[in-house]
């Protein structure tokens, strides 16, 4: 299944999975948005499977985030199950 990308304002709604296939047109999308726009946030509540290439595509925008002084929220089911691992 692809990676659906939704956006309501200043959220995006991830639909599908974050893994090797997708992991890297996510980070590479959201990059440019974080680099864009004044802080993300990801609801992942409708994202079914999260592998390593995903949890990593998450820590470097974190990383990002943290570096350009920008706000970086992720919310939904799982949320603290991958904050835990971006820690």
């Amino acid at each position: 299944m692809a990676l659906t990308i939704l956006r309501n304002d200043d959220t995006f709604t991830l639909e599908g999975k974050i893994n090797l296939e997708t992991a890297s047109n996510f980070k590479t999308q959201f990059y440019l948005l974080l680099n864009s726009l004044k802080g993300l946030t990801i609801d992942i509540s409708k994202v079914t499977e999260i592998d390593t290439k995903g949890v990593a595509a998450f820590k470097i925008l974190y990383n990002n985030s943290k570096l350009w002084n920008k706000p970086f929220y992720i919310v939904g089911n799982g949320c603290k199950d991958l904050y835990e691992a971006l820690m």
